[in-house]
């Protein structure tokens, strides 16, 4: 197995890092990760998809990935674009396209906007985002510019050790201690307090934590689903989110031109957990 290098882009989007398994010349695969995760999420899962040039970029505003300037926004739309221009920057014409949770919102996205480039998509509980109805346009504003408006009063929390960060990034993910230690060493940056005493806080923009302005109805969902050209094969974990219940994800399944479903029993980083289930999943469904 290639071991995992850092790598850097220069884009629209500011400098853009993340991690490449040195196969340049093999097949390419672009890996988006979800969110408040980054590039080391599909660590655990790389052997299996050794025979590819694996590229897992830190998407703006996580990990080393320069973060977006405050006039700017996080959108499912910029995250898509700024996947684009890292396979712009590597002169990738063609690609696969794996996502998690907000990445693979993100590359469902990226694969209705250029169905010519991707050529197939592997999803990680996720098939587009989530959704509301129309009514809630008007509050979802008045929320996102109060927290706009707020952000700036917030402090950033100061961890003591790295310890001590993987156990709240544990205990808010539901995550092994390996699992955490993985996002959370790529995800830490080191600070000195007030007092001039050591410690850690996250690498990521404090904005991706505010209310987003904007939320597509589930009716322009499944449109954005319908346009996916691409063969897709997607897995969820089973017992399912409560945000997206097994109902409505077979649902949007569905609407599919060439999408295949599967359920494991597991949690929401399933691939972090059990990398051997998604890997050899997707590791089939690449080479057929």
């Amino acid at each position: 197995m290639a071991a995992p290098q850092e790598f850097v882009v220069d884009t629209v989007f500011g400098r853009l890092a993340g991690l490449r398994n040195g196969r340049s010349h093999a097949p390419k695969l672009l890996a988006l990760h979800g969110w408040l995760d980054n590039a080391a999420s599909y660590a655990p899962m790389a052997p299996w998809l050794d025979g590819y040039d694996l590229v897992a970029p830190d998407l703006p505003g996580h990990g080393a990935s320069a973060h977006l300037p405050a006039a700017a926004e996080y959108t499912l739309i910029a995250g898509a674009r700024a996947a684009l221009a890292v396979a712009d920057a590597l002169g990738w014409e063609r690609f696969h396209l794996l996502g998690h949770s907000l990445g693979g919102a993100t590359a469902s996205v990226l694969a209705a906007a250029v169905p010519q480039r991707v050529d197939k998509l592997l999803l990680i509980e996720a098939l587009g985002s989530l959704s509301e109805p129309e009514e809630r346009v008007g509050t979802r504003l008045r929320e996102a510019f109060a927290g706009m408006a707020a952000a700036g009063a917030k402090q950033l929390r100061v961890f003591d050790d790295i310890a001590t960060a993987i156990k709240a990034r544990m205990m808010a993910n539901d995550l092994s201690e390996p699992a955490a230690r993985l996002l959370v060493e790529r995800g830490v940056a080191p600070v000195r307090g007030d007092s001039g005493a050591a410690g850690f806080v996250w690498r990521s923009d404090p904005r991706l934590t505010l209310t987003s302005a904007q939320r597509m109805s589930e009716g322009q969902m499944r449109s954005l689903i319908r346009a996916i050209d691409s063969p897709t094969c997607m897995i969820w974990a089973d017992p399912a989110q409560s945000y997206m219940p097994d109902a409505l994800r077979r649902e949007r399944a569905g609407l599919l031109r060439n999408g295949e479903l599967h359920t494991r029993a597991g949690t929401h980083h399933l691939h972090m957990e059990q990398p051997a289930v998604v890997g050899e999943l997707f590791r089939g469904f690449l080479a057929g």
